[in-house]
C-alpha cells in the first residue's frame, strides 16, 4: 500500500494536467476534443496514440496501453507508485507528508523487509557451501560449462547440500521465526519436521531490478527429478511477473532484450558480451513479461531451443510480444540446440551475426506453417495460402497489413491480388472465438477473440455509463455493481456507481485506486470499449438490454454454481427465467 492518503493522491492527480505532462514526453496534435501522437511503448507511423483532457487519460488503440497521469509516469520512466507520485508532486509544486501507516502496513512493511534479508542470507550461505569442500561437485559442474569465477560471483551462484535442514538450522542461529521462515518458500514444513526445499542443487539466486534476492532457481546435481526447480510463489516472488538476469539486461546499451530458455544461456550470454539476455523463470512466457519487457526495449530477440520444444515455445512467445506492442525476431540456433552450447561451438562472433540475421517473427511463423504441407501438391499448397491469408489478418495497420502482404506474395510466389482477395475474405468473416448471438455491429467486429466473454461486457457497460450518464439511473436499477463477478470489475462498478450517484465521473480517479502499473492498465482498459459512433438508437438500445440480461445471467449463474440452499437456488431460478423473457426488464432509449 502507499503511504500517501486518497486525498493526497487525487490532489497530485488533479494538479497533474495529463496533456501538458504527456506533452513532455510526446509530439501531440489536437484532434476534435481530444489530443493523438504517435506511442511512446511501441513503434508506429501513424499515430493510435490518443489523450482525452476531460477524462484525463491515454489509450493507445495500437498496442492496448492506457491509464492517467501517474500510470504513464509509472510505465515511462519505469517508477514504482511512490516514485510518481513523488515525480509528479515535485513538478506540480506540492509538498507531500508521508502518512503514518496502519499497523497491518506496518506488519506487511516489516515481513518483507525481513524476507529481502532472509533471502540474502540465504544466498550468501549457499555461495559459502559452494566455495567450500561439500560444494565441490558443483564449482566442477560450473566450471566445466565454462563459467568464469567472476560470472559465478556477479551472478552469486551457490550450492545447497546432501540434504536435511543446514540452512533451516542456519537461519534460526540467526533468530528467524519458523513463521516468517514458512513465508520464504524455502522449506517444507509438516507435521515430520522442518526440511530445506533446495538439497544437492546448483543455485541461481533471482533478483528483482532492484538486485534485490526475491527467489531461487536450482538445477540438480545428477539424474534427480525435476531437473530444475523455483521457489513457490511468495510476497515477493511471482514468477510471472520477473525474468532471470533484468536486473543486469535493463542497464545494456543494447536497443534490443534476448529472451532465452534458461538460467545458463542467459549467464553464458552475458559472460560473452551479450549483456541483454533474460529468460523466463521456469513457466511459459507470460503477458506481464512482456510488458515488463516494453519497459525497457521495443524488439526482442528469440534464442529458445531449436528442437520441437523450442520452436513450439517461440510460436506461443511471438503473438504474446505483438500484443504487448513489440517487434519480436527468431534467432537461429542451429546446428546447436541453445546459446550456451553455440557460442562455445562457433565463438562469440558467429553469435553476433545471428543475432544481426534473426527472422521476423511472421516470416518464422509462416515458414512453421509451410513445413507442415507438401508444396507439390496442388491442394495443400492452396491451403497453405489460405492459412497465410487468416494470419496476416494480425494486423490491423493497414499500411503494415499492406507492406506485409507484398513481401509474403513475393516470398511464396502468389499474386498479390489473389493473396489480398483471400485476405478481405477472411477479414469480413466472424473471427474464431466469438460469439454467434451478440447482438451489435461493434461486437461483431471486435477485433481480438480475446475480448469475447463476459468480461468484454463489463468493460462494455462500465465505458457506455461513462459515456452517457443519464443512463445510470435506469441501468442500476437492473445491475448491481455485485452482478460484476470478478473481483477487479467489481471494485471499479462499485467505484463508478458512487461517483455516478453523487451525480460526477471521474475515471482517472478510479485508476489511483490500482497502486500497481499493470493493475492500473488493466482498470483504464475498463474504460475504453466503445459502440461504433454510427449506430442507431433502435440498434443501441437493442444491444444494451441484450448487455444487461448477459452480465444479469452470467451472475445468477455464477451464484447458482456454489449454492446448497434449496430455497434460495429455487429462487434463482426463477429469477433467470424473468430474465430470459424481459420484456418488462426493458430499457428505452431517446432519439439525441
Amino acid at each position: 500500500m502507499a503511504w500517501y492518503s486518497e486525498e493526497q493522491i487525487e490532489q497530485v492527480r488533479q494538479r497533474s494536467d495529463i496533456v501538458e505532462v504527456i506533452g513532455n514526453y510526446v509530439r501531440l496534435k489536437r484532434s476534435g476534443s481530444g489530443y493523438v501522437g504517435l506511442c511512446p511503448f511501441h513503434n508506429e507511423k501513424s499515430p493510435s496514440f490518443s489523450v482525452s483532457p476531460a477524462r484525463q487519460m491515454y489509450k493507445c488503440f495500437g498496442c492496448g496501453v492506457g491509464g492517467n497521469v501517474i500510470t504513464f509516469v509509472m510505465e515511462y520512466e519505469n517508477y514504482s507508485f511512490l516514485e510518481a507520485m513523488e515525480y509528479l508532486a515535485g513538478r506540480a509544486g506540492i509538498e507531500l507528508a508521508q502518512q503514518e501507516m496502519t499497523a497491518e502496513q506496518k506488519r506487511q512493511e516489516s515481513l518483507r523487509a525481513m524476507l529481502l534479508e532472509i533471502n540474502t542470507k540465504a544466498a550468501r550461505f549457499f555461495y559459502a557451501i559452494l566455495k567450500s569442500g561439500q560444494g565441490k561437485q558443483a564449482h566442477d559442474y560450473l566450471k566445466q560449462r565454462g563459467l568464469l569465477d567472476e560470472t559465478i560471483v556477479r551472478f552469486g551462484l551457490g550450492y545447497a547440500g546432501q540434504g536435511g535442514d543446514s540452512l533451516y538450522r542456519y537461519l534460526k542461529q540467526q533468530g528467524y521465526q519458523d513463521s516468517v521462515l514458512k513465508e520464504t518458500g524455502l522449506f517444507k514444513m509438516d507435521e515430520r519436521g522442518v526440511y530445506d526445499k533446495f538439497w544437492n542443487r546448483v543455485i541461481f539466486p533471482i533478483m528483482d531490478i532492484n538486485n534485490h534476492v526475491i527467489g531461487f532457481g536450482g538445477r540438480v546435481m545428477g539424474d534427480g527429478k525435476p531437473k530444475y526447480l523455483n521457489s513457490p510463489e511468495t510476497k515477493l516472488f511471482d514468477k510471472s511477473r520477473n525474468l532471470f538476469g533484468l536486473n543486469y539486461a535493463r542497464q545494456g546499451k543494447r536497443d534490443y532484450l534476448i529472451l532465452c530458455e534458461g538460467y545458463m544461456d542467459v549467464i553464458a550470454l552475458h559472460q560473452a558480451g551479450f549483456s541483454s539476455a533474460v529468460a523466463s523463470l521456469g513457466t511459459a512466457f507470460t503477458e506481464l513479461q512482456a510488458n515488463l519487457m516494453r519497459r525497457y526495449t521495443k524488439e526482442v530477440l528469440l534464442t529458445y531451443d531449436s528442437d520441437g520444444a523450442g520452436q513450439k515455445a517461440a510460436l506461443r512467445a511471438i503473438p504474446i510480444l505483438r500484443r504487448a506492442g513489440l517487434n519480436a525476431k527468431v534467432v537461429n540456433m542451429e546446428p546447436y540446440k541453445d546459446p550456451d552450447e553455440f557460442i562455445k561451438g562457433l565463438g562469440d562472433s558467429a553469435f553476433e551475426e545471428r543475432l544481426k540475421t534473426a527472422k521476423n517473427s511472421f516470416f518464422f511463423e509462416a515458414e512453421v506453417v509451410r513445413n507442415t504441407y507438401d508444396m507439390t501438391d496442388p491442394e495443400q499448397k492452396t491451403t497453405f495460402y489460405h492459412e497465410l491469408a487468416k494470419k496476416l489478418l494480425v494486423f490491423t495497420d493497414k499500411v503494415q497489413r499492406d507492406n506485409y502482404l507484398e513481401a509474403v506474395a513475393a516470398k511464396y510466389t502468389i499474386r498479390k491480388e489473389d493473396l489480398r482477395e483471400l485476405v478481405i475474405r477472411y477479414s469480413n468473416r466472424m473471427p474464431e472465438g466469438y460469439e454467434q448471438e451478440r447482438p451489435d455491429r461493434e461486437l461483431k467486429r471486435s477485433r481480438k477473440a480475446e475480448e469475447a466473454g463476459i468480461e468484454y461486457s463489463y468493460r462494455l457497460l462500465l465505458s457506455w455509463l461513462i459515456e452517457d450518464t443519464s443512463l445510470y439511473e435506469p441501468v442500476s436499477q437492473l445491475v448491481a455493481p455485485e452482478d460484476f463477478c470478478e473481483e477487479n470489475y467489481h471494485i471499479v462498478a462499485s467505484m463508478l456507481y458512487e461517483q455516478l450517484a453523487r451525480g460526477g465521473v471521474l475515471p482517472a480517479k478510479i485508476i489511483n485506486y490500482f497502486q500497481d502499473v499493470e493493475q492500473q492498465k488493466m482498470a483504464a482498459q475498463m474504460f475504453q470499449t466503445n459502440f461504433q459512433a454510427d449506430m442507431g438508437t433502435e440498434e443501441k438500445e437493442k444491444a444494451l438490454n441484450e448487455l444487461i440480461i448477459r452480465i444479469k445471467e452470467y451472475s445468477i449463474d455464477h451464484q447458482m454454481r456454489n449454492l446448497t440452499d434449496m430455497e434460495q437456488l429455487q429462487r434463482l431460478i426463477l429469477e433467470k427465467k424473468q430474465w430470459q423473457t424481459p420484456d418488462k426488464l426493458h430499457i428505452s432509449l431517446k432519439d439525441g
